[in-house]
């Protein structure tokens, strides 16, 4: 009582009845300041002239005593209401007590969808189906997969086709030798191939990862220390900046520094080069013989060479190292805005981002980097948190257009994607079915495949297609998945796949016999092949 008499006497000169003690009229330093505090802890977002009205002051004198209380962080000045109109103000705490309990209504107000609905959504979320088209289409899957790593077997024969309708290996270059993507190495597999990234050039500093940090021998060195006094240098330049007389070892140098993360090439040629009929998604192809006996020049150039009396010194470039080196750029050191662009990358690519989705990704700082990022967005209002998908944890972060997405999702279709391919949910945000036998287990392994058909995976190839798990008997799902795989394997003009055993049996008369005949899969000795030149 004593406090709120001072107040209203120095701050709205109401005077004080006779007779009271003098400590009552007591001055304080910001008495109307005290008053619209008091305010403002009793009343949700309000007006400046809802605080005029209630003490009876000019809208200029609160709005005056409004601002100095959130110089002093007391109350925040935004706009809160639904409907409101220009500046509203809110007291600190009555606003964060506000805002726990929006989101713990909003997340009440979701009920989890079953796992298969996370399946029917991500492929449709992520494009695959071929809606996408041109180069523009190509940049759009680059930016919602910026960063993923995928084996370099798989960007150009699984991943972009299947979300490209129209993709031709042109269209990456056009990006490429343009400065718009760049391309990362991410360590090397069997078979010349390795985990690639691709990224915006705008962005790239924050999805970057760290750079391998493994000693150099003194050639990488060397091309290192070339490279990185800026430019771009194609492979007959560093081989005579370098000084080596022999082409191999500086290739092989080369693509120990790619693999490792510190330099890249303005097109995506070398990679081709690199895994044409050697990588994880590819079969071994027979060199011509002319190759073999011609090297690196034609039998008709070399015989003209011959017969003029001239040296056949041309050395053409092998193609695994063919356009221009360079030195990738750094990555940025600012963890917060590493750790916030992480956030948004993973909201753009899977929609709703669950901790296995996290770490499939092999993200550095893993799920924890994640969440804390994703936390803030949520503070901030630009997220929900919530149990979406059914056993996956409360620990999941979504758009609310993604949640209405996810709950909208529409029967899907049959795909057959890259086991590695960020569109295949299982092995990630979902568990793989179980064989039943206790045996062998599907993974997300490069050159492995899976068949998606509405939201349930029905097949499981390993690498080369010899082995396969069947995870249902139903025959006209086994057949739209036979269907899907033969379409995914035409559209990479994969030369050869060979089906041998399915379930640990022979594949003749098993669940897939039929299906993969209907497919184009034609009998051999050995199994079903599938030969996308025939």
């Amino acid at each position: 009582m004593v406090v709120a008499l001072s107040r209203l006497l120095d701050a709205l000169g109401v005077p004080i009845p006779q007779g009271l003690p003098e400590v009552f009229g007591e001055p304080v330093r910001d008495p109307l300041g005290d008053l619209v505090s008091r305010y403002a802890r009793t009343h949700g977002p309000f007006t400046a002239h809802a605080v005029a009205e209630r003490f009876g002051i000019g809208q200029a004198i609160a709005a005056s005593a409004l601002t100095r209380l959130a110089g002093e962080r007391r109350v925040v000045e935004g706009e809160f209401l639904p409907h409101g109109a220009g500046a509203e103000w809110c007291d600190s705490e009555v606003l964060r007590r506000i805002r726990r309990r929006s989101l713990a209504a909003l997340r009440n107000e979701v009920e989890p969808v079953p796992p298969r609905e996370f399946a029917r959504f991500l492929p449709e979320w992520q494009h695959v189906g071929g809606r996408l088209r041109g180069v523009d289409g190509v940049a759009a899957v680059i930016e919602q997969l910026e960063g993923a790593r995928i084996p370099a077997s798989a960007w150009e024969s699984f991943v972009l086709p299947a979300r490209v309708a129209d993709y031709r290996p042109d269209m990456l270059d056009e990006l490429t030798t343009s400065g718009e993507v760049l391309w990362a190495g991410a360590g090397s597999l069997a078979g010349d191939d390795g985990w690639v990234s691709l990224h915006l050039a705008d962005t790239a500093e924050l999805t970057l990862p760290a750079p391998a940090t493994a000693p150099l021998d003194p050639l990488e060195t060397e091309l290192l220390a070339t490279l990185g006094g800026g430019g771009a240098y194609f492979f007959r330049q560093l081989v005579e900046a370098v000084g080596a007389a022999d082409d191999q070892p500086v290739v092989d140098a080369l693509w120990r520094l790619a693999w490792a993360g510190l330099v890249t090439n303005d097109t995506f040629a070398p990679l081709r080069g690199l895994v044409a009929g050697r990588g994880a998604h590819k079969t071994t192809r027979a060199t011509p013989r002319a190759r073999l006996r011609g090297g690196s020049l034609s039998r008709r150039a070399l015989a003209a060479s011959v017969q003029e009396g001239r040296a056949p010194t041309a050395r053409a470039n092998p193609p695994r190292v063919a356009g221009r080196w360079a030195i990738l750029p750094l990555a940025s050191s600012q963890a917060t805005t590493r750790a916030h662009a992480l956030g948004e990358t993973l909201l753009e690519r899977y929609g709703v981002v669950t901790r296995g989705s996290v770490v499939a990704e092999g993200v550095l700082g893993g799920f924890a980097l994640a969440y804390r990022a994703l936390s803030t967005f949520e503070e901030s209002g630009r997220v929900r948190r919530g149990y979406f998908i059914d056993g996956q944890g409360g620990a999941q972060f979504a758009s609310g257009a993604a949640v209405d997405r996810l709950r909208a999702a529409r029967q899907g279709g049959a795909v057959a994607l890259a086991a590695t391919d960020p569109a295949n949910p299982f092995g990630a945000a979902l568990d793989w079915p179980d064989t039943g036998d206790g045996g062998h287990r599907p993974a997300r392994k490069a050159g492995a495949f899976v068949a998606i058909v509405d939201g349930e995976a029905v097949f499981y190839l390993e690498r080369g297609g010899r082995t396969t798990l069947v995870f249902g008997d139903d025959a006209e799902t086994l057949a739209a998945a036979a269907s899907a795989l033969s379409d995914a394997l035409a559209r990479a003009g994969s030369p050869k796949l060979r089906i041998e055993t399915v379930n640990g049996a022979g594949v003749y008369g098993s669940a897939l016999d039929a299906p993969l005949r209907a497919a184009g899969f034609r009998e051999t000795p050995r199994g079903l092949r599938f030969d996308a030149r025939r």
